[in-house]
């Protein structure tokens, strides 16, 4: 039963690709496996506090803008609900094994390490044409094929490559830091080099802004001006070579400085993932502005594009994806939450974060920085709150710092006391 349960939870994170139904939302994998585990749980471990105490302004203000008319009831309650739920169902998975973020790490890594190599075989079937090895849609109905890169890039069992890059993030920094610093207690060294080498090839520009960042955290951790002398060369040219060499990459690249600085929101020539998050922008910003201490709610990010999106003039661009996620978290929840919600990300980002030298052990901050990672890449690309259990990782993030103040006050309680000696004084001195 452990085994199954412990299953379930990580096909609730890696499994996105599936839904049972698509109106009145969309039902994936991850939604039974909390319906079916939610009663159970709630009954025995209740309501801890923090998560009431968060969303209980959440809640007030969601009402009061349902009143105001810039949300509604239908919208709020689909994600108030949905977030809620999937925050208390991953606290809850974290006290089903007390807490012991080390073991879930370890099995999530286990996990990315099985998606990784399902993604290298995908590519190795595309490129010898075994299509039931490499077209997933037969088995998940919202998967989906992107071509480019090795003749196609790489999502494994995501719905697209950009889920994969961010999702795996964590285990990618971790099997970085394995390669080069020899840190072996998740993954074995192959199994570094499987994760390494596919996540390089969704040939995602999320994955490019992952190994920046990843590479980043690295440098500040282990010194930077010892390493910096390094690796800010080989990233200048492997940035260069990137650009040159993947189309996918720099179309985005270009695309995304045509609109934000040369403002092309009127040329079709432009890259729609480009134009749709510098949209998304434009209407969170203003939102944002006439809105600014709680937002309007949540759910109401679609109201306030039929506001403010650019696509209400006719001689730009008529791309509308990303409707109601804004597609970037951060500016989600700019928009939904104002001010609450940012400063609380931001509060809750800086104060649970471990820096190496003062982490009780190696595994502490690994794991933080890694899960930083991925916090960081939803904040900036991936505005769903809690698909592929992102509240799963918040929580690790928030309990590894808990468990690395203990140890450290612990270590200081321990350390031997040394007493001061008596100096002699020497006469004519």
């Amino acid at each position: 039963m452990n085994k199954i349960i412990t299953v379930s939870i990580y096909i609730s994170i890696f499994i996105t690709s599936y839904v049972f139904f698509k109106t009145p939302f969309e039902m994936y994998v991850g939604y039974v496996v909390m319906a079916v585990m939610f009663p159970i749980l709630f009954v025995k471990y209740g309501i801890p506090k923090l998560p009431l105490m968060i969303f209980a302004p959440l809640l007030v203000t969601g009402i009061v803008y349902i009143g105001s008319g810039d949300n509604d009831m239908k919208s709020f309650l689909k994600i108030f609900i949905g977030f809620f739920s999937s925050v208390l169902f991953y606290r809850y998975v974290l006290e089903i094994y007390d807490f012991n973020v080390d073991k879930l790490f370890r099995w999530y890594c286990k996990g990315a390490v099985i998606i990784s190599i399902l993604g290298v075989i995908q590519v190795i079937a595309y490129n010898f044409g075994i299509k039931p090895l490499w077209n997933y849609h037969w088995i998940f109905n919202k998967w989906g094929t992107a071509y480019g890169g090795l003749g196609i890039r790489m999502n494994s069992v995501f719905s697209e490559p950009a889920y994969f890059a961010a999702v795996i993030a964590p285990a990618f920094f971790t099997a970085v830091h394995n390669i080069f610093w020899r840190r072996s207690d998740w993954m074995k060294k192959w199994e570094s080099f499987v994760i390494f080498g596919a996540f390089f090839l969704t040939f995602s520009s999320l994955g490019i802004l992952a190994i920046f960042i990843g590479t980043l955290l690295l440098l500040l951790n282990y010194g930077f001006f010892r390493y910096a002398i390094v690796f800010i060369p080989l990233f200048y040219f492997g940035f260069g070579y990137v650009y040159e060499n993947v189309p996918e990459f720099r179309e985005r690249y270009d695309g995304t400085i045509d609109v934000f600085y040369y403002n092309k929101v009127n040329s079709y020539d432009v890259h729609g993932s480009s134009f749709v998050l510098y949209n998304a922008y434009v209407i969170s910003t203003e939102n944002f502005k006439r809105n600014p201490l709680f937002g309007t709610g949540l759910g109401s990010q679609e109201h306030a594009f039929d506001k403010y999106s650019l696509t209400r003039f006719a001689d730009v661009v008529q791309i509308d994806f990303n409707k109601s996620d804004a597609n970037s978290m951060f500016l989600r929840l700019l928009s939904e939450t104002g001010l609450f919600g940012v400063v609380f990300m931001m509060v809750f980002v800086v104060r649970n974060y471990i820096p190496r030298l003062k982490s009780a052990n190696d595994t502490n901050w690994i794991i933080s920085n890694g899960i930083l990672l991925i916090i960081i890449i939803y904040l900036a690309r991936q505005g769903h709150y809690f698909l592929n259990g992102f509240p799963f990782f918040l929580w690790m993030y928030y309990y590894i710092r808990k468990k690395n103040t203990q140890m450290r006050r612990e270590q200081a309680e321990e350390k031997p006391i040394i007493p001061l000696q008596k100096t002699k004084l020497i006469e004519g001195a």
